[in-house]
C-alpha cells in the first residue's frame, strides 16, 4: 500500500516559498513541481448523464418526509470514514436513510430538505471533484490521485436529480439556519455539532422512527434488487458446497471467503458478517469468528447474504452435511425445522399478524421438544412459560431490506404488532440448538444446531419465497449437493 507524499522539509522556514506557508499541502513541494501538477489534465467531465433507475423513487420518499414535517429543516447525513487502524479506514457504506432519500453512496454526503411555501427544498451536500489548482488532487489523502475520481457537482445533479453543492460550505449554513431542525445523528459529528443548540434529542429521535417506518413496505424497485441479493446469495451457497473438501483441509474461513469472492463480485459486499458455523459453532447464534475445523459427518450452519450495489441485502441460511449426507439423529432434527419453517412462512400472507408466523413456528418446534421427551407437555404450558427456548432461542424473523434488520427503529405497533401487507419482505427462521455442555438433552443432540431460512415476499394473494433457488427439504438438499459435488 503506498505511502501518502511527506514533505521533504518538515518545517516551514522564510526562505519558502508564500503559497507553501499559506498552504499545508504544499509543504515540502518544489515551485516546479506544483506548477507542473496543476495543468496538462484533460477534461473529464461527463455529460448527458442519464439519471439513476431509482430517481423517481428517491423523489416521492422525499415528498412523504416533507409531507411528515412541514415548515422543518431536515438533515440527514450519508457518514464519514472510520478509522479501522492507524491510517487504514473500512470500507465506506453510506447510512441507509441517506442512500433511501438520494441513490447516492459517496462518503461526507449530506441531504439537507429546507422548508418553503410549497414543501421543501432538497439540497445535496457533496465533496466537488479535488482542487487541482491548490494540489489537494495529488497531495491529500482523500485526493481522486489516491482514492479515485469523484462525480463533480454538475454531475451528481444529473444522476441523483438534486441540486448539488459544496458539502465544506454546509456546517456555517447551519449555524446560522432559523426554526426548526431535525437532524439524522449518528453519522456525521461535525454536522450535529453545528447544529448543537438547535436540535433536541426527542424530535431528531421521530425523525428515525419516521424514516425507519417508511422502508417497511418496498416499491418494485426494491423488490426487484432483494431478487438480485438472493439470486446472487444462492450462487455463493453453491460455490461454497463446491469447495466444502477444500474447507474441511483449511477451516470455516475458506466457506466464509468463498462466499465473500461472490458477493464482492455481483454485488457492494455481503450484508453482514458471514456465519460459518461448523459442527457445535452452529449452536453459536451470531458465529462470526469463523476459524473452527471443517470435518466430514458434522453440519455446517451457514448464514449470510449478498448485498447489492443498491444496498439491499439478503438473509439466508442452510444447514448442511458436510459430507453430503444426514445422520438419522441429524435429520431428525433438521426435518422437525424444516417443518417449522414450512408452518411459518404458511402464516406469512396479507392481513396476518406480524406475530402469527412466529407463533406457528414455535408450536411445531414445542410439539417437537414434548414428542422427544426433552420437556413435559403439554404443548400450550409449554409455549406459556417459554420453556422451548432453552432449544429454539431467538425470534422466529425480522424485516428485510436495505438493513438485515431492516425496520429496526419503527414502533412496536408499526412493526411486530402490526397487521402484514403486500410488499413487506422479512425472513423466516426457526432454529434448533442443542448445545454441547446440554446435559438435559441425549449425548447424541448435543453439539447439533440446525437454523433454515428465506427472504418472504407478502404478496396479494399470500407470498413468495425470494430465496427458493436454494433446495430445504433434507433429501433435496442431499440432491443437490451430490450435484455440484459432481
Amino acid at each position: 500500500m503506498a505511502e501518502e507524499l511527506t514533505p521533504e522539509t518538515p518545517e516551514e522556514t522564510e526562505d519558502q516559498p508564500i503559497k507553501q506557508r499559506k498552504n499545508g499541502l504544499y509543504q515540502g513541494v518544489s515551485d516546479e513541481l506544483a506548477e507542473n501538477m496543476k495543468s496538462g489534465w484533460a477534461d473529464t467531465e461527463l455529460r448527458d448523464l442519464t439519471p439513476i433507475p431509482q430517481a423517481e423513487r428517491t423523489a416521492a420518499r422525499r415528498a412523504a418526509l416533507s409531507a411528515r414535517f412541514p415548515g422543518e429543516r431536515l438533515v440527514i447525513p450519508a457518514g464519514k470514514l472510520k478509522t479501522r487502524s492507524n491510517d487504514t479506514e473500512y470500507s465506506f457504506r453510506a447510512s441507509t436513510e441517506y442512500a433511501y432519500l438520494t441513490g447516492d453512496q459517496t462518503q461526507d454526503g449530506v441531504l439537507v430538505l429546507e422548508p418553503v411555501k410549497s414543501g421543501h427544498r432538497a439540497t445535496i451536500y457533496l465533496l466537488p471533484r479535488s482542487d487541482r489548482e491548490n494540489g489537494e488532487f495529488w497531495l491529500d489523502g482523500q485526493g481522486e490521485l489516491w482514492v479515485g475520481r469523484r462525480h463533480s457537482l454538475t454531475e451528481a445533479e444529473q444522476l441523483l436529480g438534486i441540486p448539488a453543492k459544496d458539502v465544506r460550505e454546509l456546517p456555517e449554513r447551519l449555524k446560522e439556519a432559523t426554526g426548526p431542525v431535525r437532524v439524522f445523528r449518528g453519522h456525521d459529528a461535525g454536522i450535529e455539532a453545528a447544529l448543537t443548540d438547535k436540535v433536541t434529542a426527542e424530535r431528531d429521535e421521530e425523525l428515525r422512527v419516521f424514516l425507519s417506518e417508511a422502508r417497511l413496505v418496498k416499491d418494485d424497485f426494491e423488490v426487484a434488487e432483494l431478487e438480485k441479493a438472493c439470486a446472487a446469495t444462492a450462487r455463493g451457497f453453491e460455490d461454497v458446497v463446491k469447495v466444502l473438501d477444500k474447507a474441511e483441509a483449511t477451516s470455516e474461513r475458506y466457506i466464509e471467503g468463498t462466499f465473500f469472492l461472490r458477493a464482492r463480485v455481483e454485488g457492494n459486499d455481503v450484508g453482514y458478517g458471514t456465519i460459518a458455523a461448523a459442527g457445535p459453532h452452529a449452536c453459536t447464534l451470531h458465529w462470526v469468528r469463523n476459524d473452527g475445523t471443517v470435518r466430514s459427518g458434522d453440519l455446517l450452519l451457514l448464514d449470510a447474504g449478498v448485498e447489492t450495489t443498491e444496498l439491499y441485502t439478503a438473509d439466508v441460511t442452510r444447514t448442511l452435511p458436510i459430507n453430503g449426507r444426514y445422520t438419522d439423529i441429524q435429520r431428525k432434527i433438521y426435518d422437525a425445522v424444516y417443518e417449522a419453517q414450512e408452518a411459518g412462512i404458511a402464516a406469512v400472507k396479507p392481513g396476518a399478524a406480524y406475530r402469527d408466523f412466529h407463533d406457528a413456528a414455535q408450536r411445531v418446534l414445542a410439539e417437537k421438544l414434548v414428542e422427544w421427551g426433552l420437556v413435559e407437555g403439554p404443548v400450550d404450558r409449554v409455549l406459556e412459560l417459554g420453556l422451548q427456548r432453552r432449544w429454539t432461542l431467538h425470534g422466529t424473523g425480522h424485516m428485510l431490506g436495505m438493513d438485515v434488520h431492516d425496520c429496526a427503529a419503527a414502533r412496536t405497533e408499526a412493526y411486530v404488532d402490526t397487521i402484514l401487507e403486500p410488499g413487506m419482505c422479512l425472513t423466516v427462521e426457526p432454529g434448533l440448538y442443542f448445545q454441547a455442555d446440554d446435559l438435559t438433552v441425549p449425548e447424541e443432540y448435543r453439539g447439533i444446531g440446525v437454523r433454515i431460512e428465506d427472504d418472504i415476499l407478502v404478496t396479494e394473494d399470500g407470498n413468495r419465497n425470494l430465496s427458493a433457488q436454494l433446495p430445504r427439504r433434507s433429501d433435496e438438499v442431499e440432491q443437490w449437493m451430490a450435484a455440484l459435488k459432481g
